[in-house]
């Protein structure tokens, strides 16, 4: 009869529980994340502004670069206020529509910095493999022609799980193990068959997350021949290259092992699980300023002059 009745209950109100094997330590977690989110916010928005700035700045490249500011500067501001609210006064409440608009942003915003990615790839093929070609193909027009198909993609795919999420029914707990509202620890807590949600997820993440990283590696391995094919001449675009590369692999490979964690056996505590997912959000918002923005030539000149500029006082 309890069962019958525990069938009829759908949770409308939901609590977000991450790190609770920390018990009283837990409110520590606020110095290093709170810390990260700093980071994160002035770096982005300190080159977003040099970007936006410097007319020289408005080619291809750069464009791309902002707009990877604008998603590293969106990312960690769906969640992490909340969560640091979380680890100091205990705010774990969310409602299902606030944490299926949450689950919509986050990953959403994680799937344009893929897709930006793969652009960016594309923009160092065209300057260092087609150079005579790079105007024509990567002029400010085709650029966000190229972006809006793949932003079309996400948008379809991310909005399909979240809806799916939308309407299983929440009847076995309302706690849950995580920080922010990702899609398998929200259905993880439904009643009744799950299997179209995880086939979808899992569809979702090889079309988004698989497809962009193959054409970024093959843009890669064909700039790698090209240079070897050249000798020195490609060496700087190169270390450029590699730089990027990291950041690709670690973001990626973030993502995938969180991703992966709910859906095949592993020994992953619920801690280390949760913990790999803010990473893959925080991580790349972090470095991000730091591998496009002062490792830059063109940028770290002018991010450099406008110091100066700062600096300068009236007599």
């Amino acid at each position: 009869m309890q069962g019958v009745f525990m069938q009829n209950i759908s949770f409308t109100q939901f609590k977000l529980n991450g790190f609770y094997v920390l018990g009283e330590l837990r409110p520590m977690l606020f110095i290093p994340y709170f810390l990260m989110f700093v980071m994160s916010i002035i770096a982005n928005s300190v080159l977003l502004y040099v970007i936006m700035a410097n007319k020289a700045l408005h080619s291809p490249m750069f464009v791309l670069i902002g707009l990877m500011a604008v998603v590293d500067l969106s990312a960690p501001v769906l969640f992490v206020p909340h969560m640091l609210l979380n680890f100091l006064f205990d705010w774990k409440g969310i409602s299902l529509l606030g944490c299926l608009i949450q689950m919509f942003c986050i990953h959403y915003s994680e799937s344009c910095q893929s897709t930006l990615l793969l652009c960016m790839s594309l923009d160092r093929y065209f300057a260092i493999c087609r150079p005579l070609f790079y105007h024509k193909h990567m002029e400010i027009a085709n650029v966000l022609k190229l972006i809006l198909v793949p932003l079309l993609r996400n948008a379809i795919l991310i909005t399909t799980i979240v809806c799916l999420a939308g309407r299983l029914s929440y009847c076995a707990t309302n706690v849950i193990d995580h920080c922010f509202c990702e899609h398998m620890a929200l259905v993880h807590l439904a009643c009744g068959d799950t299997s179209i949600n995880s086939l979808v997820g899992l569809l979702t993440a090889f079309l988004i997350l698989i497809v962009d990283f193959f054409f970024i590696a093959v843009s890669y391995i064909i700039i790698f021949i090209s240079v070897l094919k050249s000798g020195t001449t490609h060496l700087k675009a190169l270390n450029t290259c590699i730089t990027h590369i990291i950041v690709i692999t670690f973001t990626i490979t973030f993502a995938l092992i969180a991703f992966l964690s709910y859906r095949i056996r592993n020994n992953f505590s619920p801690s280390s699980r949760v913990f790999l997912s803010t990473m893959y959000v925080l991580f790349p918002s972090c470095c991000n300023p730091v591998i496009y923005g002062l490792r830059t030539k063109e940028i770290r000149h002018h991010f450099l002059k406008l110091i100066k500029n700062k600096n300068i006082r009236p007599l």
